[in-house]
């Protein structure tokens, strides 16, 4: 039988637990992965207890509160606060998701935090997204013409970019699609395909052929099984599933 073993420093061990100094009356604990590079120890689990009465209803507002007033030393990403950035993208309760979006009272018991899945590690809640942003850059995601006249677009040719303009790349869906696991390095995951997707129908860019040519490839796109993972965890409600699907369709029909 063959045995998969993990490399001994990737083993999340169990950390500390850290309180408030203040009296805490509707308790809350929160588990969250910790890692530093320099240290070049296992990760670990703290835990931190806090009061969600002197907290804002957003997981994020917990994050917030325990750097500001238990433990300064917790590294995470954070901007906007309103789910616009896609910086506090990270998974929650087993979700990929936003922390800015996600209230803590849908959680039940301990609130359990990691950072995306699949992804290098920078420090603590922070993943390396150098990878993804490559990948972003390659499918050239900016209007292409040939020359600068502002064409008018139609409502109806308008709305075939809803659905696909309102991605924030926070990555949820991509760091939750098992396709991309496998094949990272050149699957282009369901995020970049649907930026792709977007720029492919969009009606003032000259360069629709070309670009379903560039992304009509084995790995680039056929990788994707429809399994469906990336509409799951898209926090903003999107389908990036279905985008990949009307692109393999387009193909079919213009290429």
């Amino acid at each position: 039988m063959v045995q998969f073993t993990l490399p001994r420093n990737s083993v999340v061990k169990k950390g500390n637990h850290h309180f408030s100094k203040q009296e805490i009356k509707n308790s809350k604990t929160l588990m969250i992965y910790r890692w530093n590079p320099d240290d070049q120890k296992n990760p670990y689990l703290d835990s931190y207890k806090i009061d969600q009465k002197k907290c804002g209803p957003m997981v994020l507002d917990a994050l917030m509160k325990i750097k500001n007033e238990i433990d300064s030393t917790l590294t995470f990403r954070r901007s906007c606060r309103e789910g616009v950035c896609g910086s506090c993208a990270m998974n929650i309760d087993g979700v990929n998701t936003l922390a800015c979006l996600k209230p803590i009272k849908e959680i039940k018991g301990d609130v359990k935090i990691y950072p995306l899945p699949h992804m290098p590690v920078v420090k603590d809640l922070v993943p390396d997204l150098t990878k993804v942003y490559d990948q972003l850059e390659s499918i050239q995601p900016w209007l292409q013409k040939s020359n600068h006249e502002i064409k008018k677009q139609s409502p109806k040719d308008r709305e075939k970019l809803d659905g696909q303009w309102e991605c924030i790349l926070c990555f949820c869906c991509t760091t939750s699609c098992p396709s991309y696991w496998w094949n990272s390095e050149e699957y282009l995951g369901p995020a970049v395909l649907l930026q792709a997707a977007r720029w492919v129908n969009d009606s003032r860019d000259e360069e629709r052929k070309k670009r379903l040519k560039d992304i009509n490839d084995s790995m680039k796109l056929y990788r994707c099984h429809s399994i469906m993972n990336c509409t799951r965890s898209c926090p903003k409600g999107l389908n990036p599933a279905k985008a990949i699907a009307d692109l393999k369709k387009a193909i079919v029909r213009e290429l």
